[in-house]
């Protein structure tokens, strides 16, 4: 019915595990161009997917006009509203981040 041990401390007494930094031999200016160019093409493929996604969503105003009036056309428009966007939101997505995984890890070395 003592008080509680006081934790145990560890000490680290081995190399970091990994690759550290000043174990890499590249220089810093090849370090700071690299992370341009991986900045370059992560703002380019966020620009495509912003079209991508914005060029059929910003033409739903379009296909409502020509839609019919009466029952037919409110179905089509919720239909049009609550499911089509979803496949494309989502498959757009996982380009995106597939591909932004990629450009990191081509700067990476992965």
């Amino acid at each position: 019915m003592g008080a509680e041990p006081t934790p145990r401390r560890e000490v680290v007494t081995g190399a970091p595990a990994g690759r550290t930094r000043a174990a890499c031999p590249d220089s810093p200016a090849h370090d700071d161009l690299a992370v341009r160019k991986l900045m370059r093409r992560q703002v380019r493929i966020g620009l495509v997917a912003c079209s991508l996604l914005a060029l059929p969503l910003g033409l739903f105003p379009v296909v409502f006009r020509f839609l019919p009036d009466g029952a037919t056309g409110r179905a089509a428009v919720w239909l049009l509203l609550g499911v089509a966007p979803y496949p494309v939101l989502l498959a757009t997505g996982a380009w995106y981040v597939r591909r932004a995984e990629r450009n990191e890890g081509d700067v990476n070395g992965r």
